[in-house]
């Protein structure tokens, strides 16, 4: 038998596709919500057996669910995003403020370090739970029978099988990733902030340059840790079992797909990241500016 029969059958994570036959499907941040509504059962496809490009599953998840369809595993998204945003801007906050000089500014390189301690305290107290059950959430409705009947019913499967430890698989690659991804972003953000105000670092800066630096920070950080997004969502699928750890994931995703499964799912991550940390920066520095008015400190 030859070798290709005999090596374990992966699923390419982080393809710009949606496969909706085989094995669950790890896909890419881009394209959860339309992995999570694809047509399965009985909905016919427009080439069996073969993925079909993400224009199309979002044609047929509307035709099959209707446009709520796209919306599928929003609850647990919405239930993880806002204490995410909570711990990893109020650890930043607490981080930077140690970390300013005498003139109260914080430079790149100390802001690297505050976003990698942001991203890190993320990563364990939010993201590892919330980011496993999202993805097992996903994989779920992309099965012929789908078991979990919603967030609170799922999480409570979830644990009643696996214990607490089934909703933290691939801590070691989320923390990798989150920790390199809020580096990244803080460290891009910080530096685009100093060279825009220059010499006054009270100067203010117009919502719209503050999305086009997160926009920036955003696209440096998809292209610097979307091979660890890619490990991270193949240990916290359905299929995470056959993986030992996240050194064994890399291993097999590069001996058996090669090195640019790595990056399949780069383009479709991009927009999303691009206007994600967009609004969030945005949103940030303008709640930031109503509490400094509100709370007025020495």
């Amino acid at each position: 038998m030859s070798s290709k029969v005999d090596a374990p059958r992966f699923p390419r994570a982080g393809s710009p596709y949606c496969a909706l036959s085989g094995p669950p499907l790890a896909v890419p941040a881009g394209l959860r919500s339309f992995a999570a509504a694809a047509p399965a059962g009985g909905a016919k496809l427009t080439h069996p057996g073969k993925a079909i490009l993400a224009v199309d599953c979002v044609r047929q998840t509307v035709q099959g669910h209707g446009v709520k369809g796209l919306y599928r595993g929003l609850s647990s998204l919405l239930y993880g995003s806002i204490p995410k945003a909570a711990v990893r801007f109020g650890m930043f906050e607490f981080l930077s403020n140690q970390m300013r000089d005498a003139n109260g500014k914080l430079d790149s390189k100390r802001s690297l370090l505050c976003g990698l301690g942001a991203g890190v305290a993320e990563a364990v107290v939010v993201v590892c739970p919330m980011e496993t059950i999202k993805v097992k959430f996903i994989h779920d409705q992309c099965s012929p029978n789908p078991k979990y009947k919603g967030f609170f019913h799922g999480v409570r499967e979830i644990i009643r099988d696996q214990g607490i430890k089934g909703t933290y698989q691939g801590l070691t690659a989320t923390v990798l990733k989150q920790g390199s991804n809020q580096a990244i972003r803080f460290f891009v953000m910080t530096s685009l902030r100093n060279w825009y105000r220059g010499d006054n670092p009270n100067k203010p800066m117009n919502p719209l340059v503050t999305g086009a630096f997160g926009a920036i920070a955003g696209a440096a950080s998809v292209f610097g840790n979307t091979p660890l997004d890619v490990i991270k969502t193949r240990l916290q699928g359905l299929e995470a079992h056959k993986y030992k750890n996240t050194w064994d994931c890399a291993y097999k995703i590069l001996k058996y797909e090669g090195p640019r499964a790595f990056y399949k799912g780069t383009v479709p991550r991009l927009g999303r990241v691009c206007l994600d940390v967009a609004i969030v920066f945005i949103i940030y520095d303008e709640v930031v500016k109503v509490l400094n008015k509100v709370w007025k400190t020495d």
